[in-house]
């Protein structure tokens, strides 16, 4: 079971990256209500790419952070000076036991309770 990380769900727009998309729409997929906030609030987010996401977001299975997940995410923010929201979405792959599928592991690898993949090819 994995929690996908946002920026694998903007990458999966992409035609380039569109094999993302099957990843994405697993049944054994989790994605951090945070993420959807990170996607759908860019500032520059298209009405084609809101459109997209908005579907994605209506198909995976979203998880609310809840307040263990906050507690833990306090804890990462100090130790890895990691952002409000990858604190969080980091947080929750630990708390709910599952992996993170991200590109981003440079900052996610330093946690040691957590397994980071990159599905990018």
């Amino acid at each position: 079971m994995t929690l996908v990380d946002s920026n694998i769900i903007i990458y999966s727009y992409s035609t380039q990256y569109e094999y993302l998309r099957s990843l994405i729409l697993n049944d054994m997929i989790f994605v951090s209500e945070v993420s959807k906030v990170e996607v759908l609030g860019f500032h520059k987010i298209t009405s084609d790419q809101e459109s997209y996401f908005r579907k994605i977001f209506d198909l995976v299975t979203l998880i609310i952070p809840s307040r263990e997940v906050f507690d833990a995410a306090i804890k990462i923010r100090k130790k890895h000076r990691l952002t409000l929201g990858d604190s969080i979405i980091a947080a929750t792959a630990v708390v709910h036991g599952l992996s993170l599928c991200t590109r981003n592991l440079k900052d996610f690898e330093k946690i040691a309770d957590l397994n980071c993949i990159n599905p990018i090819k």
